[in-house]
């Protein structure tokens, strides 16, 4: 991203290892600017026979996230293996945690990678920055192409309004997210349901500490990106994950 490194960027010895770059701060967008990237997008042809399935996986890493980390970690894997089955898979990590730090790492295409990635982040406290992770999808799927966004997170902390901008930008794109919320905070299901609807993605709660259900999950959003709904709508006679997902997508 460009930009002058912070003075975190350069002490942070996570990213000394790779783990992301910054991200920048977002922008509201002009009728000008929806109309210019729904058009390249669409002319991508996202979605071609053969084409590599990309998700953003998305987390907040803020301290009351450790637990939800941790877990995430160790279950990250099977979506690559559940995408293996259906075609090929990339990963584009990105998380939030601290003041004001928002990062992104680079397409992953195995688990191992990933995990080496994750592994080297530690939760901070702060406040959740889920616009700037709805404009990185956004400006990927412009860039290079998303098939979905799968977002885990117990919080939202910001103008609903403002997320909601971003997430239709995002249903312009036929980008759904899949908002995996863990415990019960009202405001957080209210934005995050919204989110969900206007990009024609899911909604689901998890239990805190719920490592079976975050699999699920994360199992379906990586068949929807790898395959596409019939892969989801396959995957939904096994696993009940994916037919929660597969019920509210438009």
């Amino acid at each position: 991203m460009p930009g002058e490194p912070t003075k975190s960027d350069r002490t942070d010895p996570a990213l000394s290892q790779g783990t992301g770059t910054a991200l920048p701060e977002t922008k509201s967008s002009s009728s000008d600017d929806i109309a210019a990237f729904v058009a390249k997008a669409r002319a991508m042809s996202l979605h071609a026979p053969g084409a590599r399935g990309r998700l953003v996986f998305a987390l907040d890493a803020t301290m009351s996230r450790q637990p939800t980390w941790d877990m995430a970690c160790a279950l990250q894997a099977d979506m690559f293996r559940e995408a293996a089955s259906l075609g090929s898979l990339d990963i584009r990590l990105v998380y939030y945690r601290g003041l004001n730090e928002c990062r992104a790492s680079a397409w992953i295409s195995d688990s191992t990678h990933l995990a080496s990635l994750m592994s080297k982040i530690d939760c901070r406290g702060g406040n959740t920055q889920i616009g700037k992770v709805l404009s990185e999808a956004r400006r990927e799927a412009v860039a290079s192409g998303v098939r979905a966004v799968a977002f885990v997170g117990d919080a939202m902390e910001e103008k609903v309004d403002e997320l909601c901008v971003k997430a239709g930008e995002l249903g312009l794109l036929k980008v759904p997210v899949f908002m995996f919320q863990e415990g019960h905070d009202e405001p957080a299901e209210q934005a995050f349901r919204e989110i969900a609807r206007l990009t024609g993605g899911a909604w689901c709660r998890f239990d805190p500490g719920a490592a079976a259900q975050l699999r699920e999950l994360l199992r379906a959003a990586a068949a929807y990106a790898a395959g596409g709904r019939e892969a989801l709508k396959r995957l939904s006679a096994s696993e009940s994950g994916a037919a929660k997902l597969l019920g509210q997508m438009k």
